[in-house]
């Protein structure tokens, strides 16, 4: 059994390569990567100020408004959210979205539609994706209340794939008592690694559940959930997770235990907490957010369809 995570593989199995050649080069995105997830660099990125670059068309509103954010994780971007936001639209019966493309020199473009109903759709893009949960949760701390600010709304939505998920939630939870930071509402999370990542922290069926659901093992960042839930007690989760159903008890990154663990966290003091396996080989990590059943789901969470 392989022993260590196979980024190689995990590269060639989730990203598309047409989509890669797009985005910058490998080492400069591992580069300012790094700078984000150290806060002494991490103030170089900072004095580089924020730009917004707006070529999208805002549609007035009357109503107080709702986004539903669309994230994806480490190695993601657009085609890991499309399907998902196609799903939206056309439960919504409209083709027009908000798309967000967001560096980590705080350069951020929009282009498509803020429709003026209750829920508009945003899919945010991270230029520089080759992040960690450090990185991830910086780009969110600055970016949310810079759209909140300019698109002008006080609660959102989230559908996170991957590690976008600990991601959203550890990021609504540190920036809960900030005034100027809007509030999550409802969270959708699919394949998230809450406890560790396989061959990353988490041996395949080494970590467990006891008689009440808590896991032997915590990591540190599982432990920062447990200790600050109840900053998140006004939100509504929906933890989707995977099974392909061999050895390894996984969808084939991430363990069922380090995807279920966040209940044990969350479910005993947040609004509302539901949970979903899907089983077989329409589990893989990779392969969920493609899936229609899955996509209804969240559409049915989220009081689309």
């Amino acid at each position: 059994m392989n022993m260590f995570f196979n980024q190689k593989k995990y590269r060639e199995e989730v990203e598309p390569k047409k989509w890669a050649q797009k985005m910058p080069s490998r080492r400069r995105m591992v580069t300012i990567g790094l700078m984000a997830s150290f806060p002494p660099t991490r103030l170089i990125l900072e004095a580089h100020g924020k730009r917004i670059l707006n070529e999208a068309t805002i549609e007035p509103s009357s109503t107080e408004q709702e986004p539903i954010l669309y994230l994806h994780g480490f190695r993601g971007g657009d085609y890991t959210t499309n399907c998902m936001v196609a799903s939206a639209l056309s439960a919504k019966g409209s083709r027009k979205f908000l798309k967000v493309v967001a560096d980590l020199w705080g350069n951020v473009k929009l282009t498509g539609t803020w429709t003026g109903d209750k829920h508009p759709i945003v899919q945010v893009v991270f230029k520089y994706r080759i992040v960690g949960t450090k990185g991830i949760c910086y780009y969110l701390r600055w970016l949310l209340p810079l759209l909140s600010s300019a698109l002008n709304f006080k609660k959102y939505d989230v559908v996170a794939h991957s590690l976008a998920a600990p991601c959203i939630v550890k990021t609504a939870m540190k920036m809960a008592n900030h005034r100027d930071f809007p509030q999550l509402d409802r969270c959708a999370m699919i394949a998230g690694p809450f406890d560790g990542v396989m061959y990353l922290g988490d041996i395949p069926n080494l970590n467990q559940f006891d008689i009440n659901g808590r896991p032997w093992l915590m990591s540190p960042y599982y432990l920062y959930f447990l200790c600050h839930r109840k900053r998140v007690s006004q939100t509504a989760f929906l933890n989707i997770y995977g099974n392909i159903l061999d050895e390894t008890n996984s969808d084939k990154f991430i363990s069922v235990v380090s995807a279920r663990s966040i209940r044990y966290a969350l479910a005993p003091v947040v609004r509302s907490f539901q949970e979903v396996e899907i089983s077989g080989p329409g589990a893989e990590h990779s392969d969920m957010h493609d899936s229609p059943f899955v996509n209804q789901l969240i559409n049915k969470f989220l009081g689309l369809s």
